[in-house]
């Protein structure tokens, strides 16, 4: 079965959801597998991966103001602070979330419904840069 990999670098701009599902529809078309799947997984832990709306913005910000909430920055419990305020809501947001998400690919193309998009969400303020591992497999 082939298999394409490849790492991408992403520069998100500051905490919240970054689009983009662009360049992993690249990546599908550069394996030329026409049916499979392709997985996309976070190296990080402070940051995750979501599908969601990508035609309205409110949703988004309703979704990240959401989990603002649930996990605040100022938690007097929190031990692990050497890294500044939002690093442990980071990891905790990241933990309720996802790492990796996996979308059906047919005659070349990602599977996604007409409102989806492949979102990396960003959960500390100083973060530059970012890996995603897209795996492409099929035939």
């Amino acid at each position: 079965m082939p298999v394409h990999q490849v790492t991408l670098t992403l520069h998100p701009r500051g905490p919240g959801l970054h689009e983009f599902t662009e360049a992993v529809a690249r990546e599908v078309t550069r394996s030329g597998i026409k049916r499979g799947v392709v997985t996309v997984f976070c190296r990080h832990t402070s940051c995750s991966l979501v599908i969601m709306e990508n035609a309205d913005p409110s949703a988004r910000r309703d979704l990240e103001a959401w989990l603002d909430r649930l996990v605040p920055e100022d938690d007097p419990h929190f031990t692990h602070t050497l890294e500044g305020p939002d690093d442990m809501p980071g990891h905790i947001k990241m933990a309720l979330t996802r790492t990796s998400e996996t979308v059906p690919v047919a005659e070349g193309r990602l599977l996604l419904g007409t409102w989806q998009g492949i979102y990396l969400w960003e959960h500390r303020r100083a973060a530059d840069t970012r890996q995603v591992v897209v795996t492409v497999l099929g035939e």
